[in-house]
C-alpha cells in the first residue's frame, strides 16, 4: 500500500469529523465528506462503507485513543480524588476536541438504529471498564456501593452532563462543571478517612 493510500482513511476519517460538528449527523453527507477530504466519493464506500460505517469508524478512532488516555491516567500512582480531577479536566478537552459532540451524535443516531446502538454502547462499556477499574482500589470504602454501581453512576453523571453542555446554555454548563467537580470533594473525603 503506498504512503498516499495508507492516509486516506486517516483523511477521510478527519474530514468526517469536521463535517459532523459543523452540521451535525442528519445532515452529514459521505458526498460533503469527500470533498473536504480532497477524495472521490468512491474512496469512502472502498473504506467505510458508506455514511454509517464512515461515523462508527471515527467514534472508535476517537475512542480508543481517549480510552488508551484515561488507562494511563488512572494507573498513575495519585489519590484517586486527584485522578478523578484530571478526568474532569480532560472533558474539557474533549469537548473542544468534537468528541463528545460526535459520542453524542452517535448516541441519537442509536436511538433509531439497532447497529449503531450496539457499536456505541461496546464503545461505552470500554469507558464503563476504565472507571471500573480506577474505583475498585477504593471498593472497601465506599460502603454499600460496588465498584461496578460507583463506575456507572460517574460515567452516566459525565454522558448527562456532556448531553447537557453541548445544549449551549452556559449556566447549565457550569452547573453540570460544578457538580462534576464536586465528587473530588466526596472521593478525597472517602480516601483520606
Amino acid at each position: 500500500m503506498s504512503e498516499r493510500t495508507a492516509g486516506t482513511p486517516i483523511q477521510i476519517l478527519e474530514a468526517a469529523r469536521g463535517c459532523l460538528l459543523a452540521e451535525g449527523y442528519a445532515k452529514l453527507s459521505t458526498r460533503k465528506v469527500a470533498d473536504a477530504a480532497g477524495v472521490p466519493l468512491s474512496q469512502i464506500h472502498y473504506h467505510f462503507g458508506g455514511k454509517q460505517g464512515l461515523v462508527l469508524a471515527l467514534l472508535d478512532h476517537e475512542n480508543t485513543r481517549l480510552v488508551d488516555r484515561q488507562q494511563r491516567m488512572y494507573a498513575a500512582d495519585a489519590p484517586l480524588w486527584k485522578r478523578y480531577e484530571q478526568a474532569c479536566d480532560f472533558l474539557e478537552d474533549d469537548i473542544a476536541s468534537g468528541y463528545v459532540r460526535v459520542l453524542q451524535e452517535m448516541i441519537a443516531a442509536g436511538w433509531s438504529d439497532t447497529k449503531v446502538a450496539q457499536q456505541v454502547l461496546a464503545l461505552l462499556q470500554s469507558w464503563q471498564a476504565v472507571l471500573e477499574a480506577a474505583v475498585s482500589s477504593t471498593e472497601a470504602r465506599l460502603g454499600p456501593l460496588t465498584a461496578e454501581d460507583a463506575a456507572a453512576l460517574v460515567g452516566m453523571s459525565f454522558l448527562g452532563g456532556e448531553a447537557l453542555i453541548l445544549l449551549g446554555d452556559e449556566s447549565w454548563a457550569r452547573r453540570v462543571r460544578t457538580a462534576l467537580r464536586s465528587l473530588v470533594k466526596l472521593i478525597r473525603h472517602i480516601e483520606e478517612s
